[in-house]
């Protein structure tokens, strides 16, 4: 068994063309670029059952060689996975379901019978492959870099394979996010958190594909650093999974929800205060900031406009053309796995970097609920609209930690200011001010706005 490191970017047919010239890879190309013919078969049970243990079972044969690999439970985040993967060399293209033992087959699985696992899908593609090795400081970075096109076939639907593979055999998983970014900086190169064998089984039942990640498991005695770095993880990882599955499907819904991460993102920088100085923080906010400032419009005008609805994809499609989404992610991945908000801050943003989540969020969902000021806003609905920000920051902490606080009715709160939220996103009309002051009024009468009040 061995611990597989990769990245996968998706990429145009252009852009592998151009990969294999670029200045970077050719001055670190210490093999020249090498081809060979992949042809693999997964299997499962006719209920999917490894699919739902999250394991892949696979015959590969390359060229000669033949060779049946499970892959095992692992994490995969914003295009960067780790799993172990377990390999035997056969002598003949046919499954051997002695080897998975106990030695490897997951306890989940225990009573499977093995003999209704089946063939379901192929991935045939061609692999150009090279290793790219560089010193890093004191130590040696080794990535094989593989350029792979072909298809995903599940009976009669296919979708076509383009991507760039990067596996670290040597050095630190920081250097295949380096290696990435520095690609991505003149070629759009999509991180995708989806693999060859999640593509066959979304063409075998289209709606099968995972879009949310497992949610983060936060305690009141969870550090804000930590709690940041989970939520911020999850949401970079959503939106990952999201743009991938909006580009395949086109349902509208799937941008709601890729908006919705980045905005939740963009609101959790915003109330680190001094545990995130802002000199920290800028690069970030300035990319969330103009991804949002051109799809949150869009998104807004196309709840209401079919026509805008049907020109999105197209639209989407030219900013995954761009480099700036792929820069996006990969360099917040980079800041993400740095913790690069916590060097060089002051003792007090130490102190709070530290703290216990639940105290730090009862000061700061009160210290935000005062500057509010629902009461001012019930006589002044009209203006409601520019407190958005802040009503932002007080639900993307609602949504994600409301449980680790001991304060009554948080759920209710949570819906209650999604609701004013909504308002205030909306067109003003006699009708939406008198809205806006009742919904003020609820929220500012209610137990658990009474409760973080006086924290």
């Amino acid at each position: 068994m061995h611990k597989e490191t990769e990245l996968k970017l998706r990429a145009s047919r252009e852009t592998l063309a151009a990969l294999r010239e670029h200045p970077l890879l050719k001055k670190r190309n210490k093999s020249g670029w090498q081809t060979r013919e992949l042809l693999n078969q997964y299997f499962d049970t006719p209920d999917r059952d490894l699919a739902a243990a999250r394991v892949a079972l696979r015959l590969r044969r390359d060229g000669e060689v033949i060779i049946q690999t499970l892959k095992c439970r692992g994490q995969s985040v914003a295009g960067l996975s780790e799993r172990n993967e377990h390999e035997w060399h056969l002598d003949k293209v046919k499954l051997d379901l002695k080897k998975l033992d106990d030695t490897c087959w997951p306890e989940q699985l225990a009573g499977l019978d093995k003999k209704t696992i089946k063939p379901l899908f192929t991935t045939d593609f061609t692999r150009e492959f090279a290793e790219i090795a560089w010193g890093r400081g004191k130590a040696k970075v080794v990535i094989e870099a593989a350029l792979d096109q072909g298809f995903v076939i599940a009976g009669k639907r296919k979708e076509e394979i383009c991507e760039l593979e990067l596996e670290l055999r040597e050095g630190a998983p920081e250097a295949l996010l380096e290696l990435a970014a520095e690609l991505a900086a003149s070629l759009p190169l999509m991180p995708c958190d989806i693999s060859k064998a999640e593509r066959g089984y979304r063409l075998l039942e289209p709606e099968s594909y995972e879009l949310s990640l497992p949610n983060t498991e936060l305690e009141a005695e969870t550090s804000v650093d930590d709690a940041f770095a989970a939520l911020a993880w999850q949401l970079l990882g959503s939106s990952q999974r999201l743009a991938e599955q909006y580009r395949h499907s086109g349902h509208w819904r799937l941008l709601q929800d890729w908006v919705q991460c980045l905005a939740e993102l963009r609101a959790l920088v915003s109330t680190l205060g001094q545990a995130a100085p802002r000199a920290t923080t800028r690069d970030l906010r300035l990319r969330l900031d103009a991804l949002l400032e051109d799809w949150r419009p869009l998104v807004q005008a196309g709840n209401d406009d079919e026509d805008v609805r049907r020109a999105a994809p197209e639209q989407f499609a030219d900013e995954l053309e761009d480099t700036r989404w792929g820069q996006f992610s990969l360099e917040t991945s980079r800041w993400l796995l740095a913790r690069t908000w916590t060097v060089e801050r002051a003792g007090r943003g130490e102190r709070q970097g530290k703290a216990h989540l639940a105290s730090w969020l009862a000061h700061l969902l009160g210290e935000e609920g005062r500057s509010l000021k629902l009461p001012l806003y019930a006589q002044r609905p009209e203006d409601l609209a520019e407190q958005l920000p802040r009503i932002e920051q007080l639900l993307a902490w609602l949504h994600h930690a409301r449980h680790v606080l001991e304060a009554p009715q948080m759920d209710r709160l949570y819906g209650d200011l999604k609701k004013l939220h909504e308002l205030a996103e909306l067109p003003i009309s006699d009708e939406l001010l008198e809205a806006r002051i009742e919904q003020a009024r609820v929220i500012d009468q209610s137990r658990g706005w009474k409760h973080l009040l006086k924290v």
